[in-house]
């Protein structure tokens, strides 16, 4: 703790009081170096330890992140992945699709871009419909 002298109104003897104001410059010294540490330490935290895992013949878990894809020829035939698929069936196939996978689906349409808006609209009202709602228009970049 700090101390000066104050001088009394008295004028007789000196005495000393306790210094009002606290010293920050220690503070700032600590918290400045465990800043440091921090930053140094925190790399080697997120690359974690070696370690040699054994074998198993446990199968890897399944990620069903693949996603569906439609798509829309010139002559207006729909397909998912690559099957043929009349409209109208295609609702109830993707609801089981949808059923089928433990996350939410995303659905990519690809689409001719010489067909008619009306039957992309269809497709895309039958996904909506079988509750896909990530759904996204692939389309190519200009200049390709």
């Amino acid at each position: 703790m700090a101390f000066h002298v104050i001088p009394s109104s008295s004028g007789g003897s000196r005495r000393r009081r306790p210094m009002a104001d606290i010293n920050v410059t220690p503070l700032v010294d600590v918290m400045l170096v465990l800043l440091i540490i921090f930053m140094v330490t925190a790399p080697l935290l997120v690359a974690g330890v070696q370690v040699d895992l054994p074998d198993s013949r446990a199968k890897a878990l399944s990620s069903d992140n693949t996603p569906v894809q439609i798509s829309i020829d010139g002559q207006g035939q729909v397909f998912i992945d690559r099957q043929p698929i009349e409209v109208a069936a295609l609702g109830p196939k993707l609801a089981a699709i949808a059923q089928a996978r433990t996350d939410q689906p995303r659905v990519y349409v690809r689409a001719d871009s010489g067909l008619d808006y009306g039957l992309v609209m269809r497709v895309v009202g039958e996904i909506n419909a079988a509750g896909l709602k990530k759904v996204a228009l692939v389309t190519e970049q200009k200049g390709r």
